[in-house]
């Protein structure tokens, strides 16, 4: 009989070890809940001020404290770590506020941060200034990006759109009132388009005016017609657009000034014009000639891109750009209209240079990570900022069809722009099966 339990128990043990090695495998979420949240909150528990010291992130406490140390006390004066404000256990990590002492700042823990990520033994660790002299260590404990789930809560605001998920387990959005502007590059095949139709899909929810620059004949961008205000297909269509936008900006000027306001957001609703996102696709087209004579209409199409960059934030025009490559060789006016493209996201690119082009003059430092972007994870990228910051981030998976179909359900939100209408794309009617013409070659008739 004890010969029976034994083997029972060993056979239970064996299945709960096969099942927890399937949940870590399969289910990240529900293993970090079950095993990896409790002990890893008990290492941090257990070896916080020891990791602190070791990881040089301690001070020399205050006189007073000091003397109560050794007079009161009567122990040793030992150095002082950031005080643990409260802890927190989430669904993908572990969320830590700290008190940062005299004499430390953010920058000492963030350079720190891949030391404690080994000491805690956790996946990553970012930290993340919440207000003066207190920062939060965000700790995921799996690869949060290799099975992309956005979270479900989410606060919806006006102009901001959640578009990919952060290694740190929290939401990247495009907030067009604090970035307006933004480029995104990619190589072929690196998840690019993802990225656009998850864009994409999240602006057609929102109150907004969608103006499409698609000049490869319109393949990418025209299964999203139900949703546009304009799309443009080659280089001439797009030069003739450019210039109503930049009419389109001058007449909204015109608004502000007449209600003594400078910022469009600053109107009454009833006045204020809908907002503008101009999607353009692939950049290098309306940039490159064939022809000497061309160069007129690039030149002509460059300056109103710039100018639109410079000027169009305070009445509500915003730029997503979008290309392979952006540099100087592109041509005149390529560096001028790339300044003024706050937000970048680059995706795994061909060469160092490219990753240079889009991230070397606001996070130079996140060069290095684009560079290390596998070819076998497409959508992960590299999102940085003028402020210096960056994080890594990959997109959900969603397919052409499913981005067509979320523009069709929201096809009664396109606004009616008198000046657009000329641009307007046709929308033709969805295919059936039944309309899809048949594969199979039919039997001849015989007598």
């Amino acid at each position: 009989m004890s010969d029976l339990t034994t083997v029972l128990e060993a056979t239970g043990a064996l299945a709960g070890a096969g099942g927890l090695g399937y949940a870590k495998a399969r289910a990240p979420r529900v293993y970090w809940s079950l095993v990896g949240l409790p002990i890893t909150w008990g290492r941090f528990t257990v070896t916080y001020g020891a990791t602190m010291d070791v990881c040089g992130l301690t001070v020399r406490p205050s006189g007073l404290r000091a003397f109560m140390v050794r007079n009161v006390a009567r122990r040793e004066v030992q150095p002082v770590p950031p005080k643990v404000r409260r802890v927190r256990g989430t669904s993908t990590g572990l969320r830590v506020s700290l008190r940062l002492p005299a004499g430390l700042e953010p920058t000492d823990v963030a350079a720190a941060s891949e030391r404690l990520r080994h000491a805690w033994g956790v996946h990553s660790v970012n930290v993340v200034e919440s207000k003066p002299g207190v920062v939060e260590l965000r700790m995921t404990g799996y690869d949060v990006l290799k099975r992309v789930r956005m979270p479900r809560r989410f606060k919806a605001e006006s102009m901001v759109v959640p578009v990919a998920l952060r290694d740190d387990g929290t939401a990247f959005v495009r907030d067009y009132r604090k970035v307006p502007h933004a480029l995104t590059l990619g190589a072929n095949q690196s998840g690019k388009s993802m990225y656009q139709r998850n864009l994409i899909a999240g602006l057609a929810k929102l109150p907004v005016g969608l103006v499409g620059i698609d000049c490869k004949r319109g393949v990418e961008q025209r299964p999203y017609a139900p949703r546009l205000s304009a799309l443009a297909t080659t280089p001439e269509m797009a030069s003739e657009l450019l210039n109503v936008l930049v009419a389109e900006m001058e007449s909204r000027f015109d608004l502000l000034s007449a209600h003594g306001v400078s910022d469009l957001w600053a109107l009454p609703v009833k006045v204020r014009p809908v907002p503008l996102v101009v999607l353009v696709d692939e950049v290098a087209e309306l940039f490159l000639t064939a022809a000497k004579k061309d160069e007129e209409r690039r030149d002509r199409m460059v300056m109103q891109m710039v100018r639109l960059g410079q000027m169009a934030r305070a009445i509500g025009i915003y730029l997503e750009i979008c290309g392979q490559r952006f540099g100087s060789e592109l041509g005149k006016g390529a560096t001028m209209l790339r300044a003024q493209l706050t937000g970048r996201v680059i995706h795994r690119v061909n060469d160092k240079q490219t990753a240079e082009m889009g991230l070397g003059d606001v996070a130079p430092e996140a060069v290095f990570a684009v560079t290390t972007i596998a070819p076998d994870r497409p959508g992960v990228a590299v999102a940085g900022d003028s402020s210096g910051g960056w994080s890594r981030i990959r997109t959900p998976e969603t397919s052409p069809a499913q981005a067509a179909a979320v523009c069709r359900e929201h096809a009664h939100l396109t606004p009616d722009l008198p000046a657009l209408a000329p641009f307007r794309p046709a929308i033709s009617a969805e295919p059936t099966t039944d309309d899809a013409p048949s594969l199979i070659k039919p039997r001849p008739v015989t007598d």
